[in-house]
Parts: C-alpha cells; sequence; structure tokens
C-alpha cells in the first residue's frame, strides 16, 4: 500500500515538471478556472452598502413616474407617465381653453339675441306709449305686478324639475329688497319721462346707463378700467350730450322740451344700473355660497321682481305725485289706465292700438330682460350694457321713420348724427382687444 501512495507521487512529480507548473502555480490556475464558473459573493460590508444605495432609487421610481421595465415597453410607458403629468400641472389652462370657446360661443350667441330683442323692445316701448301717454305709470305697475306673477311661476316649475335648489332660495333676500327698489324708481321715473320725449332721444339718453355702471362698478365691485375703457365712456358721454342739445328738423327733438325729463330719464338709467350691478353681486357671491355654482336667473328675477312690486306699491304716494297725480285722484286714475289699456269703456278715443301694442311690450320686454341677465350671469353686467347698446343706431334708425301710430317720423340733424358717430365710437374703443395675459389679471 506505502509503495503503490508512493508511485502515484511520483507520476504527479514529473507530471508538473513536464508542464514547467509549480504546485502553487497550479493552484492558482485551478482557483482562477474556479472563479469563472463559480459565483464569487461580495464582502458583507459591501452588500449592506448597495442595498442601501438601491433603496431610494427604487422608492423614487414611482415618485417619477418611471417604467421598471426595460426595453420599448418601459419608453412607451415613461412617455404615458409625462403625458398624464402635463394635464396635471396645466390643468386650469386646459380646461380653460377647451372650454373657454364654448363659452365664448355662448355669449356670442347670447349677445346677438340680446341685440335683436333690445331694438324690439326700445321701438315697442315707444309705440305702446302712443295709447299709454297719459298713463306710464299705470303701465309700470302692470309691468311691476305681471313680472310677479310670471317669473314665480316659472321658478314653481323650475324648482320642481330640480333646476333650482333650495340651497338657491335660501339665498340672503337684503341684496333682492334693493334690487327691487332701484328698478322700482328706475321703471317708474323712466317711463315718465320716456312719455314726455321724442322716440329717438330716448335710446341716446339711455347710454349714460354705461356710464353710470362704471362708475357703481367700481365703487361696489372694486373694478379697474383700462385707459381705453375710460375714454371710451368719455366719448359715450360727449355723444348723449351733443345729442341733448341739438335740435331736429322737421319734428320734434330735444330743443323744445325742458331739461328736466331728459335728467329725469338719466336718473332713471343710474338706478337700473345700480341694480344690474347689483345683480352681478348676486351672482359672483351667490357661486361662492353654492360651491361654484351660480343661481338660476328666475331666482334673481323671481325676488328681484317681487320686491320691486312691494316698493312700488309703498312708493305710490310719492310716485303719483311725481307723475302729478294726488293720491286721493290715484283710484280713478287706475280705472282710466285700465279702461285705456284693455280699450274698453268710454272715451277712448286717446288710446289708439291698445291693447296690442301695450302687450307686445310687455312680452317683448320680458324676453329682453330674461336675455340680458342671462348675459350678465354669463359674462358681466358691463357686458350686457355694452351689447345692448349696439342696438342703439338701429333703433335710433327705426324709430326716426314713420311707424304705424307714428305717421309723421322725425328727421335728424346733422349735430345729432354727430353725437350718435361719437357715442358708438366711444362704445368700439371701450371693446379694444387687450392681451390675454392682461384680460386673465383683470379677470
Amino acid at each position: 500500500m506505502d509503495i503503490i501512495v508512493a508511485v502515484s507521487i511520483s507520476l504527479l512529480l514529473l507530471s508538473a515538471k513536464s508542464s514547467n507548473l509549480t504546485p502553487t502555480a497550479m493552484s492558482i490556475s485551478l482557483l482562477l478556472s474556479a472563479s469563472a464558473s463559480l459565483p464569487c459573493p461580495s464582502p458583507p460590508l459591501l452588500r449592506r452598502g448597495i442595498q442601501r444605495g438601491l433603496t431610494p432609487i427604487r422608492a423614487s421610481l414611482p415618485r417619477l413616474g418611471l417604467a421598471a421595465s426595460r426595453g420599448d415597453g418601459g419608453e412607451r410607458r415613461l412617455v404615458e407617465a409625462r403625458r398624464g403629468r402635463a394635464p396635471a400641472a396645466v390643468g386650469v389652462s386646459a380646461e380653460g381653453d377647451d372650454g373657454g370657446g364654448g363659452v365664448r360661443t355662448g355669449i356670442t350667441a347670447a349677445a346677438a339675441a340680446t341685440v335683436v330683442l333690445a331694438v324690439m323692445n326700445r321701438v315697442l316701448y315707444k309705440l305702446a306709449l302712443v295709447p299709454m301717454k297719459d298713463y306710464p305709470f299705470f303701465l309700470a305697475q302692470v309691468l311691476t305686478f305681471g313680472y310677479v306673477i310670471v317669473y314665480f311661476s316659472i321658478l314653481f316649475i323650475r324648482y320642481r324639475a330640480g333646476i333650482v335648489s333650495k340651497e338657491m332660495l335660501e339665498l340672503p333676500k337684503s341684496r333682492f329688497m334693493l334690487i327691487g327698489l332701484l328698478e322700482a324708481m328706475g321703471v317708474a321715473s323712466g317711463m315718465a319721462a320716456a312719455a314726455m320725449l321724442p322716440g329717438p332721444s330716448i335710446p341716446v339718453l339711455s347710454q349714460s346707463f354705461l356710464v353710470w355702471q362704471l362708475i357703481l362698478s367700481a365703487i361696489i365691485l372694486g373694478r379697474k378700467y383700462r385707459a381705453n375703457q375710460i375714454l371710451g365712456c368719455l366719448l359715450v358721454t360727449t355723444g348723449v350730450i351733443l345729442s341733448v342739445v341739438s335740435g331736429g328738423t322737421g319734428g320734434p327733438f330735444l330743443s323744445d322740451v325742458n331739461f328736466f325729463w331728459p335728467a329725469v330719464l338719466m336718473a332713471s338709467s343710474a338706478c337700473q344700473a345700480g341694480a344690474s350691478i347689483i345683480k352681478e353681486f348676486v351672482f359672483i357671491d351667490g357661486a361662492k355660497r353654492l360651491e361654484g355654482k351660480r343661481p338660476d336667473i328666475f331666482v334673481v328675477n323671481s325676488f328681484g321682481s317681487g320686491f320691486q312690486a312691494l316698493f312700488v306699491f309703498l312708493l305710490l304716494p310719492f310716485l303719483s305725485n311725481l307723475k302729478g297725480i294726488p293720491l286721493a285722484e290715484l283710484p280713478a286714475y287706475v280705472n282710466r289706465g285700465a279702461a285705456c289699456f284693455l280699450n274698453i269703456g268710454g272715451n277712448l278715443n286717446g288710446c289708439p292700438g291698445a291693447p296690442l301694442l301695450p302687450l307686445l311690450f310687455i312680452t317683448m320686454n320680458m324676453a329682453f330682460n330674461i336675455s340680458v341677465l342671462n348675459l350678465v350671469k354669463m359674462s358681466t353686467a358691463l357686458v350686457a350694457s355694452l351689447t345692448s347698446t349696439l342696438a342703439v343706431p338701429l333703433s335710433i334708425y327705426v324709430l326716426s321713420l314713420p311707424l304705424p301710430y307714428m305717421p309723421g317720423g322725425t328727421s335728424l340733424s346733422t349735430s345729432f348724427l354727430v353725437g350718435v358717430g361719437v357715442l358708438v365710437l366711444g362704445l368700439l374703443l371701450y371693446n379694444l382687444p387687450q392681451n390675454s395675459a392682461e384680460q386673465v389679471k383683470n379677470d
């Protein structure tokens, strides 16, 4: 056995010598060959360092939206993550861009309808005063109390249909009270003055409404206006003054009218402007109270008209005296006004066109008021006012023509035409476009 072991050792030494390898070199070569096929674990300290380094990287992958997989799938998910992250960063702008076109289209359509209704309302306003010239205050009461019935009926239907919520009906009523007071005084004084003024002067004098709106919106809403807007308002005022001091040819205009009635009509415009600004405030404040949803227009119309009817009733002695009707004669005045409105009773020679013309005016005025308030809700009170002023040249032209029950017509003087031109120029200057950044800042 010992001989066999010795022989084996001798053979190994001979083979190592023949290959020029020492035992040490042979062991190193064996170790190197083994390292190529066997995994070599890293030291414990190095393993802990690598794991600590990878932990924050893995944690950051979901936040960065990166794909954990490799290849094309990872690149695709990376692009999708970036696309999904972009709308979140510009969500407000994207929503404004996508919905802005639809909103602008809706405002344009509403403005166009308002212009058409404004022209028809102004024309029928003057025509309705042909039979009701001696009873403008009675016609104002018919408008006031008729609106209460119609508006609250529509409000009830919309409430039952779920369009109007209970929270909308619980809005503070103090604002509606002020709206009703201003509108009651504006309608009564406006119709009293309009009955004494020639037709073409009414739309021109009514443009003081815009100036009052600018003043009151700056006071109540804290609005700020650009230089071109202020200059445009000054031009509008200049146009009104030129029209007031001008005279007509071939018919009465303003030169033969006491200045008291133009002043009353402009004061009426101030009341109406204040009511419109408060309505806009109701929509803005209501949106805050209703978590972004603006109140329904018939909530504002109904409660405003309800308080307007109340104040007309309470101010009846003052308003009747303003018209020159003593309180003791008021019942007889109402009876005569009702007989003229319905075209029934005794002496009706002074009421041609009734009841058709007054009823047409009431219907058109109601449609016009709804259209204007809808435009206020969609935009601002000033936008609604400027839209209505676009009907001024058209209504002036129509009212200067011979009309049924107004066959004489009125010839417009050069001074009057210059005043109207300055007025329209002021409206155009007010509407000059501005940079989108400034528009966003002002809004």
